[in-house]
């Protein structure tokens, strides 16, 4: 499964996922400045504390590579069912359970990381930012900010299985679109906030969901072995 995940690093040019990752992060912390700048100016503070503060960079994190995360479904699976490449595939001696299992493997393993890892980046630029500039009425430590990046695990995890998702309304019509805009559909759910309820630190929805994103995921290569790819 390893050997054929690193396959599919090699075969596909993932560049431009990076490049994509690196430049969200940078709208991102921008788009935090500017809103935080904002409600500073106008006095309708929105991060009262660092928690505040965590939770909106979380959610933004979250919603962001989600929609990625469906970008590498389109791409690597719905993409090549509906160009038929996968025939191709399909026609060397590996299991095609197998072969599918690993490209979701890959997209679920690549999700968690860059989430994982946009949340530290963004998280802690923003707060040397904050604290330079007084950005927010709260200075973030050292401490603090340790165990935020803790808490981010779980929800980066849950999230990693969230996003094999719109894999089933892809792969209904191998629809390309339906793919990328269901992804919006789960993150508008997935990232819903209101003051009786919070999806957004809710982790044992986020899990569920998660679960859920693993079941889609087998039903989809579950009898793979015997219908045709198209």
């Amino acid at each position: 499964m390893l050997k054929l995940m690193q396959l599919e690093l090699v075969k596909n040019k993932f560049g431009w996922y990076f490049r994509g990752a690196i430049i969200a992060n940078i709208l991102m912390i921008a788009l935090l400045w500017f809103v935080m700048y904002i409600s500073q100016i106008e006095g309708d503070i929105i991060a009262t504390t660092h928690l505040d503060f965590f939770v909106i960079i979380g959610a933004m994190v979250r919603a962001t590579f989600i929609v990625f995360a469906s970008v590498l479904i389109a791409k690597i699976v719905i993409g090549e069912y509906k160009s038929k490449t996968i025939l191709i595939m399909f026609s060397y001696p590996i299991n095609r359970k197998k072969l599918i299992a690993s490209k979701l493997l890959f997209i679920a393993a690549i999700t968690f990381i860059t989430m994982l890892l946009s949340n530290i980046v963004v998280a802690g630029l923003f707060s040397i930012i904050s604290n330079v500039f007084n950005i927010v009425p709260f200075s973030i430590t050292a401490s603090q900010y340790i165990a935020e990046v803790l808490k981010m695990i779980p929800y980066s995890f849950a999230s990693a299985g969230i996003s094999l998702i719109p894999l089933y309304f892809g792969m209904r019509k191998h629809s390309v679109p339906t793919t990328i805009l269901s992804s919006l559909l789960v993150v508008s759910i997935v990232c819903s906030s209101n003051p009786v309820f919070s999806m957004v630190t809710f982790i044992p929805v986020q899990l569920g969901l998660a679960v859920v994103g693993v079941i889609i995921a087998f039903l989809s290569i579950r009898n793979i072995e015997i219908e045709d790819a198209i």
